[in-house]
């Protein structure tokens, strides 16, 4: 039986490198604490030293010396590169640290740029947490500092979506005169779905006259709507 088992020893066989890395993507990792307010840990995002690290500092000061905090936003984000910003901004998001994430935003946004969709996610956010003034400001901001891009069709459906679901008058009308600002109807051709969704928000807000107005500025998609 000895010999047998010398003969042909299967169950003595090491591990392949193939089969070890198999069985290691499957152990859980946990948590110390509880945290089921968070959103799930998207899958395969990895942050880097760099990122946990600012994160861990910021969260830090931000609970035990916030005068501190303006100095060490200016010293340590400038420092990353622009993907370990958006992996520490949108991990302080799924945390729902809101403010701490719009302080990393705006450097990103002053040192990168930053999309639409960006700042969707953003307001979606601050209307997640009911932080519904400081979406306001956030609108307010965006109005006076930037220059958006009208053709991003999907990242302006998505801002306006969030501030109507959100019930901020003000701000829904505030991002359609950015929209003409920026070309909308003039350099840009107005998308139907976008026409839709911004009559449709003016109208539940009782902006008649705006909305009529876009109606007008926008015949030619309209006509396939109204």
């Amino acid at each position: 039986m000895a010999s047998s088992l010398y003969q042909n020893p299967t169950f003595l066989k090491p591990l392949t490198p193939a089969t070890t890395a198999t069985r290691r993507s499957y152990i859980p990792v946990r948590c110390a604490t509880s945290r089921s307010h968070r959103l799930p840990l998207l899958k395969g995002r990895i942050l880097s030293t760099e990122s946990l690290q600012t994160i861990q500092t910021l969260k830090r000061l931000y609970r035990t010396n916030p005068p501190n905090l303006t100095h060490v936003l200016s010293t340590t984000l400038t420092r990353l590169i622009k993907s370990d910003l958006e992996a520490t901004l949108r991990e302080l998001l799924r945390q729902q640290h809101c403010n701490l994430a719009l302080r990393v935003f705006y450097t990103l946004r002053s040192e990168y740029g930053a999309d639409l969709t960006l700042h969707a996610e953003i307001a979606k956010a601050l209307s997640n947490c009911d932080m519904l003034l400081d979406l306001d400001n956030f609108i307010v901001d965006l109005e006076e500092n930037c220059e958006i891009d009208c053709g991003d069709y999907k990242g302006l459906v998505s801002l306006m979506k969030v501030v109507i679901e959100a019930k901020r008058r003000e701000s829904t009308v505030r991002i359609y005169g950015l929209m003409k600002k920026c070309g909308w109807g003039s350099v840009v051709e107005p998308d139907e779905y976008v026409v839709r969704v911004l009559v449709n928000g003016l109208k539940s807000f009782d902006e008649i006259a705006l909305a009529e107005e876009v109606q007008n500025e926008c015949n030619g998609p309209l006509a396939k709507i109204l």
